[in-house]
Order: structure tokens, then sequence, then C-alpha cells
């Protein structure tokens, strides 16, 4: 019995120890996964804080590229493809390449004076000629004539082992406000630039035209008293007269310009028979006229009522036939009128004078131009009339063949 019952106890013990050292373990390892869990735990939180830091940055590149209004592009310089992977041009007419196509679809889409500039550009930088791709260049837009303007940056991502690109990224944006507001500056730096030569050219002409009719002035009259021959003081007498009329006429041009286009004189609207006033302006011209032209109208009807300001028509007609009787030495003038469409009229001087140069025909109504610098005048009739006729509601123009004559012609409502 006793033996027995040391067996028994022996084997408690033994239970019991293994009981104890089975718990101790079970212990260990739950103390191990706890510090285990925690250190997944942990890096389980980095790995999602870099996430949210990574979804973070993409929203904040998407952002970017919204407010930059930007696309987003790769090439594979080895294989000389490229792919749009982002656009966020507002634009629906903008060119996007074929994905994985070639980059010769970029240069194709140019415009014909930037083709072949873009695509040595984009071939000098996939074999490694340049390290930095920065080009300006017009696009055009698929079924239409026009074109947009583009500014396109890139740079090399990867490299292959010889060091030659082997990955490209890049982007464009739309410029076209972009040019638009350089235009304007540039139109605006021309502007001034004509405004200081016309500056400097109306103090040079007006220096020369006013100081030719008030010479002749001031040496008429010194030598009139002496004059005793009654003939020759009445010739001296309507020399001086003539100065006067021309001091007059250039005085009263630059006023008339300056009151126009400072908007001070307003039109002063009248109605009256167009057939009298073109009557009695041929009628005040005809003495005027060179030795052998003949001054005449030509009218399809007997009266032609016109309402508009009969001060600056009359301005304008006195303008063109003063020109008209300078440059013709033979033949004759006519002043005349058609109707045309839209309720307006059409007025028209014809000479047979000296005609004028293709490459003229516009620039004679540019301020002090003058065809022939030996006609007295300051070259600021034709720009008058323009100015006037535009003020009208009108336009003004000219056609003429040189050495055969020209016609001036006025189209104002009536």
């Amino acid at each position: 019995m006793l033996e027995l019952f040391l067996v028994v106890q022996r084997g408690f013990f033994s239970l019991e120890a293994l009981i104890w050292v089975i718990g101790i373990g079970l212990l260990l390892g739950f103390v191990m996964l706890f510090f285990y869990q925690r250190k997944v735990g942990k890096g389980l939180e980095q790995e999602l804080a870099q996430l949210g830091k990574v979804r973070k940055h993409n929203v904040e590149y998407e952002l970017v590229l919204k407010a930059m209004k930007l696309c987003t592009w790769h090439i594979d310089a080895v294989e000389r493809t490229i792919t749009y992977d982002n656009d966020f041009r507002e634009r629906q007419d903008c060119f996007v390449p074929t994905p994985g196509g070639p980059i010769d679809q970029v240069a194709d889409a140019m415009v014909d004076a930037d083709r072949q500039h873009i695509r040595q550009a984009l071939d000098e930088f996939c074999d490694g000629l340049k390290e930095e791709y920065h080009e300006i260049s017009r696009v055009r837009i698929p079924h239409t004539k026009n074109f947009y303007w583009t500014e396109s940056y890139a740079t090399i991502a990867s490299r292959n082992p010889d060091g030659t690109p082997k990955f490209i990224v890049g982007t464009s944006m739309r410029i076209d406000e972009r040019k638009s507001m350089e235009n304007a500056l540039i139109a605006a730096r021309n502007k001034a630039e004509e405004s200081d030569r016309l500056k400097s050219a109306f103090i040079a002409n007006m220096s020369h035209e006013i100081r030719t009719p008030l010479n002749a002035i001031i040496g008429f009259t010194s030598v009139l008293p002496d004059i005793k021959e009654e003939s020759e003081r009445r010739d001296l007498i309507n020399l001086i007269q003539e100065n006067n009329q021309k001091l007059l006429r250039i005085i009263d041009d630059v006023m008339n310009i300056s009151k126009i286009e400072s908007g001070k004189e307003q039109l002063v609207m009248s109605s009256f028979d167009l057939n009298e006033v073109l009557i009695s302006v041929v009628d005040t011209f005809m003495p005027k006229a060179q030795p052998g032209v003949v001054i005449s109208t030509a009218f399809d009807r007997d009266s032609q009522n016109v309402t508009t300001d009969l001060n600056r028509l009359m301005e304008i007609l006195n303008h063109l036939l003063l020109n008209a009787t300078k440059f013709t030495a033979h033949g004759n003038i006519i002043l005349g009128y058609d109707l045309v469409e839209n309720n307006r009229i059409h007025i028209w001087v014809k000479d047979t004078g000296m005609g004028i140069a293709p490459e003229n025909l516009e620039r004679i109504f540019e301020r002090f131009y003058k065809v022939d610098e030996y006609v007295p005048g300051a070259g600021l009739g034709l720009s008058i009339c323009r100015t006037m006729a535009n003020s009208m509601g009108g336009d003004i123009g000219v056609k003429s063949t040189l050495g055969k004559g020209s016609k001036f012609w006025l189209d104002i409502p009536i």
C-alpha cells in the first residue's frame, strides 16, 4: 500500500509539473504574441499613415494639375512611343496622341512652321543630346484652319546602363491667353513707338510746312512797300493771300484732327440736296484747276436728299478735289455719286492725273505721308478725310492706276 501511495503521489507531482510547464509556456506564448501583434499593429499604423500621405500627395498632385490646367505624359525613349497619363486642359479641341503611339504624331500635329523643329527637338532629347526639354509651339485644331499655343516641359526619369534616356516624363499646357497678352503688349509697344515717330514727323513736317508759307508772307510783305508798279503790287498781294490760305489750311487740318479724336466735336446732322452741294464744290474749284483741266459733275438723278454732317462732308470733298487739282495736269476731274445698298450713298472723285502706285494706295491715308514730296501740303488731308468718314459712320478708299488716274470714293449712310 505504501508503495502504491508513493507511485500515485509521484505521478500527481509529475502531472502538476506538466501543468505548470504548459501554463508557463502558454503565458510566454501569449506575451510573445502580444508583443508581436503590437509590433505588427505599429507597422500597420505606419503603413496606413504612409498610405494616407501617398493619397494626400496624389490629391495635392492632382489639384496642382487641375489648377495649372496641365496634361502629363511619358515617353519610352527606347521604343520612341508616347502616352498621355492625365489631361486637365479645359478645351475639348486639344491634341491627344494615340496611347503608346510613335512620338512622330506629336510633331505631325504641329503647324507647318513648327513641325520640323519639334521633331528635331524630341529626337535630340530622346537620344540624350539634351538634358531638358522646353518648347513652345502651335498645334493645329483638327478639321479647322485654326491652331492653339502650347508650352511643354520634360525631364529624364530613368536611364539605360549606357546613360542614354530610358523613360521621360513631361507636361504640357495651353498658353493662348498668355500669347494674346504678349501680342497686346507688343501692339501697345509698337503703338507707342509709332506715336513717338508720328510726333517727330509732326514736328518736322509742321516746321517745314508752316515755315514755307510764312517765309513767303514775310518776304513779300517786306518788299511790298518798295513796289510802285500797281500790277506787281497786285501780284505780290495775291501771293501773300495765297500763302495765307495755305497757312490757314495747315492750322485747320491740325485742329480738325485734334477735335475729332478728342471727341469734342460732335456730329451736326442736317438734311440737304446732295446735287446742290456737289455743284457748289465744283464751282469753287474750277478756277483752281490747272490749265486745260475740266472739272464737272455726274449725276443720274435731278436731286438726292441726304441727312448727314454737312460741314464734315464739305471738308472731305474739298480735300479730295484739292488733291485732284494738284495731281491732274491734263484731262478732267469728275465729281459724282451712286446709290448703294443698305441706305448708303457712294460719292466719288475721278481724275486723269498721275495715279498712285499699288504699294502706296493704303499708305496715302497715313498722317504726313506724301507720294510726291515736291507737291505742297503737310500730308494730313487724306488722314483727316478717313477720320471724318469714320466719325460719320462711313468709309473712304481709292482705286488707281499709275499714270492713268485715280478714283477716290466716300461711302456714307444717308
